[in-house]
């Protein structure tokens, strides 16, 4: 706290909050005998968790201090780590410096008594055929080809793929455990297809917003979407009815016209963002380093752009024309209107 120019004064007041603290556990009804706890914050405080973010927060500063083992994210600035909370990501060039940030990370969290956790920490490898280990205390970190993130599914390789089929799987998990819900004649649709967008549809399209989306993809969705509507409307599978026609009833936009506004409307909220924000810096990124031969990938930002050209606008007229709110939703009608995009 001294680091960050906390008065002394309410350092003492916290640190006597802290001396002598004991906790008892409730159990079934029971409670413990009082044992003393010397680590970690107090369960309940209202100041824990700004005392553990500040912890952490010291903790990476420190661990990045005086080196430059990040990516190039601006033509000054590397980009060290994504932290959020205790879910922390890594970012290295090379196995050199990943290995030299892992091991000062690991030296610096220990002296004040957190450990990295080796059995939720995993590596990937982009573009690289290197197989060497990062090692932590002596063991290497488990290497795999894509892991989750906030959420969110990162493969190595780019795309979008296997975060959509997540989403689909968690949110089938979820249309099933409310099947009582669906099956209710006691429940008006009406209140069904609310419960179905704010419980069922917002877990499908989490994180939506960066979704590198091909025409097989958007296919798997829209069928999910149409099978649920289908079991909410009570509509048999040996009854014919047009997507056009099952969507009307349901009053639910096609899936790809939802993404896409939601892409879009994020997109606005970042450029809104102060030119320092790394989220706003994200969109024009250009990461180091070659590609692989051959014809490239497509990819998020060449999707956003053609969307841009067929709107026969530029990036920066988009850049300018975010800063109004008001203005900024009829340029989304626009590139989100079915002959838009």
């Amino acid at each position: 706290m001294r680091h960050y120019g906390i008065p002394e004064k309410f350092i003492s007041l916290i640190r006597g909050t802290y001396q002598d603290m004991k906790c008892r556990v409730a159990h079934a009804g029971q409670l413990s005998d009082s044992f003393e706890v010397k680590t970690g914050v107090r369960q309940g405080c209202i100041l824990s968790p700004f005392l553990f973010l500040l912890a952490i927060d010291w903790i990476m500063k420190t661990t990045t201090a005086g080196r430059r083992n990040g990516i190039q994210w601006t033509l000054f600035d590397q980009l060290e780590d994504l932290d959020f909370a205790d879910d922390l990501a890594l970012l290295s060039h090379n196995h050199a410096q990943m290995q030299d940030k892992t091991t000062h990370l690991e030296t610096i969290s220990a002296g004040v008594g957190l450990k990295i956790n080796k059995r939720k920490t995993e590596l990937i490898k982009t573009n690289t055929t290197a197989d060497n280990p990062v090692m932590i205390n002596g063991e290497p970190i488990k290497a795999v080809e894509s892991f989750v993130y906030l959420g969110s599914v990162i493969d190595g390789q780019g795309g979008s793929d296997r975060d959509v089929k997540a989403r689909i799987g968690k949110a089938r998990g979820a249309f099933v455990m409310l099947k009582k819900i669906w099956g209710s004649k006691e429940i008006s649709q009406r209140t069904k297809l609310r419960i179905f967008n704010s419980n069922v549809k917002s877990v499908l399209l989490y994180g939506c917003e960066t979704w590198r989306t091909t025409e097989t993809m958007l296919g798997k969705i829209q069928i999910f979407v149409n099978t649920c509507l289908r079991r909410i409307l009570n509509i048999r599978w040996t009854d014919r009815i047009r997507n056009e026609d099952l969507w009307q009833r349901a009053d639910q936009k096609p899936a790809a016209q939802q993404i896409l506004r939601r892409k879009w409307g994020w997109i606005g909220h970042t450029l809104r963002k102060p030119a320092s924000s790394i989220t706003r810096q994200a969109l024009k990124w250009n990461p180091q380093g070659k590609r692989k031969r051959g014809r490239p990938r497509n990819s998020w930002r060449r999707d956003t752009e053609a969307e841009i050209n067929r709107q026969g606008k530029t990036w920066s007229q988009i850049e300018r024309a975010a800063q109004d709110r008001v203005g900024w939703r009829i340029v989304v009608d626009g590139l989100c209107s079915p002959g838009g995009s």
